[in-house]
């Protein structure tokens, strides 16, 4: 791969939800949890519902119609779906990867997981996605097409993160592409700008922590969050302060009023307005906020949004885009 990757964007996003939802407040009844408990969850941390997959639904058709949309007609040359779960529905049965490449009309294209990094998998597939497009040998019409999504409601037990959030079942899809001198010819939407990541490896126990862990666990999530975003901004050549929109990751409100506190970033340019309606998505989240803002009118060209991603284990993503003018 080349030392310094290309300019690269991104499509538009693609996102695909389940017909039905449920209250959070019933996810965490069902669990054994405290009336204290689930009171936090819904007064404090701002969670009332969770998009979840009914009978008749699976997690794989919601991925490849995010895909196809996503892709429009033109096929990949790689295809990275990112997951925090390890093991999926689909996964217990031989060849999704075969039955996806052959739904997104892209039989030879190669199809890889990236996963074991947590909820920053689908950021970091898009950085992955760069750095396949600056290989040497790299063609100027290479596509990846980078997938994302969960089904939080398999299990229960991986989907409420205690004092936390509950996950939810979502998928997104987008394209990442070389810029082409000029910017024309491509359904470019987003230009990336940078990335950063961060890692600490003392709390690899994941949902496994002790208490301790956990109250350390905490305050390092706001440290390397505010890290994270801070070197994303600076390698933009911009200043924290320069940034228009947060993108988050959808834990809850509570964690990002305190990221205002201590960065300065007024509350307001943090697009968490999903989150009572859809819940935690795990690496999805980013994406989904950044499709919303868009499709409801609230992105302008020359916006710079940060999107960040956290993950249990702990990884910790930024990745800052600038909205361009559409073809």
């Amino acid at each position: 791969m080349s030392a310094t990757p290309p300019a690269v964007g991104l499509s538009r996003v693609a996102v695909r939800l389940p017909r039905h939802t449920e209250p959070v407040d019933e996810v965490l009844a069902r669990t054994g949890h405290s009336i204290t408990e689930r009171r936090m969850f819904s007064r404090f941390y701002g969670l009332r519902d969770s998009t979840v997959l009914g009978p008749g639904e699976s997690l794989e058709d919601l991925l490849a119609e995010a895909g196809a949309a996503a892709l429009d007609g033109v096929p990949p040359s790689l295809i990275l779906y990112g997951h925090t779960l390890l093991v999926q529905e689909f996964g217990t049965r031989p060849g999704f990867a075969t039955r996806m490449r052959a739904r997104l009309g892209a039989p030879d294209a190669a199809f890889h997981g990236v996963s074991q990094v947590g909820c920053t998998s689908v950021l970091r597939s898009v950085e992955l996605a760069r750095r396949y497009l600056g290989r040497p040998g790299s063609l100027p019409t290479d596509r990846v097409l980078v997938l994302g999504g969960d089904q939080g409601s398999i299990l229960d037990g991986a989907r409420v993160l205690p004092r936390t959030t509950v996950a939810s079942d979502t998928a997104v899809a987008a394209v990442v592409t070389p810029e082409p001198p000029g910017g024309g010819g491509r359904p470019i939407r987003y230009r990336h700008l940078s990335t950063a990541n961060a890692r600490d490896t003392r709390f690899h126990r994941n949902l496994r922590m002790s208490e301790a862990e956990f109250a350390a666990y905490g305050k390092v999530c706001g440290d390397l969050v505010q890290r994270v975003l801070g070197e994303a901004a600076d390698r933009a050549g911009l200043a924290l302060a320069d940034v228009d929109l947060v993108m988050p990751h959808m834990s809850n409100a509570v964690f990002w009023k305190a990221v205002c506190r201590a960065t300065g970033i007024p509350r307001e340019r943090v697009c968490l307005e999903l989150l009572p309606e859809r819940g935690h998505g795990f690496g999805t989240d980013a994406l989904m906020a950044l499709e919303h803002a868009d499709s409801t009118g609230r992105l302008r060209p020359g916006d710079r949004c940060a999107l960040v991603s956290i993950g249990q284990g702990a990884y910790f993503t930024a990745i800052v885009v600038e909205v361009l003018e559409e073809s």
